[in-house]
C-alpha cells in the first residue's frame, strides 16, 4: 500500500504512533489518520502516495494515565529519535512538511503555542511548513468555533501547497 518513497514529496510529522498502527504497521491508521485523510480531502491511495509519514517517537507511547489519550513521549524519548528527523528530511527532500499536534510543532520549529500557529505557513530550510492540530479524539480543540477556521484556513494552505508539487 505505501508508495515509492520519490513518489512521496510531503513530509507528515506527527507525535507518536498509536496502538493500530503498530498493529497494522502502518502510520495514521486508526480513528486520527481516518480524521485527518477527511480534513484534507484524500482517500487513502492519495494521502500514502503523497505523504512520507513520520513522528516525532517511533514507538506508540502507551496510554494517558488519566486514561485519555496516548502518553506525551518523555524528552528523554523524543530526544533519542530526533535523529531520525533529520536523516529523512536530508534524504527525502520534501517540498511540504505538514506538522501534526503540537509536539511535532515544537521539535521541528521550537514554536510552543499551537493554536496561533494554525493557519500559517512557516519555514523549514526553505521548505513550507503548515501545522494542523491534532486530529485525535481526545482533542477538543478543533470543536472550538474560533479554532475550526483557523482549520480551515490551515487545511486551504496545505492543499494549495499540494497543488503546487
Amino acid at each position: 500500500m505505501r508508495a515509492p518513497l520519490a513518489e512521496q514529496s510531503a513530509y507528515m510529522y506527527g507525535q507518536a504512533p498509536g496502538i493500530v498502527e503498530g498493529e497494522e504497521r502502518l502510520p495514521w491508521r486508526g480513528r486520527a489518520g481516518q480524521t485527518l485523510r477527511r480534513w484534507l480531502e484524500l482517500d487513502e491511495e492519495t494521502f500514502y502516495a503523497t505523504f512520507y509519514c513520520a513522528s516525532v517517537t517511533r514507538c506508540y507511547p502507551g496510554r494517558a494515565a488519566s486514561g485519555r489519550g496516548d502518553r506525551t513521549p518523555t524528552p528523554r524519548e523524543q530526544d533519542l529519535c530526533q535523529f531520525w528527523r533529520a536523516w529523512e528530511l536530508e534524504l527525502l527532500r520534501p517540498k511540504l512538511i505538514v506538522t501534526v499536534g503540537g509536539l511535532a510543532l515544537k521539535r521541528l520549529l521550537g514554536r510552543s503555542q499551537l493554536t496561533d500557529c494554525i493557519g500559517c505557513v512557516f519555514e523549514h530550510d526553505g521548505v513550507p511548513v503548515v501545522p494542523l492540530p491534532h486530529p485525535s479524539g481526545a482533542s477538543s480543540w478543533p470543536n472550538v468555533p474560533a479554532n475550526r477556521a483557523k482549520l480551515d484556513a490551515a487545511l486551504a494552505l496545505v492543499r494549495t501547497e499540494l497543488a503546487r508539487l
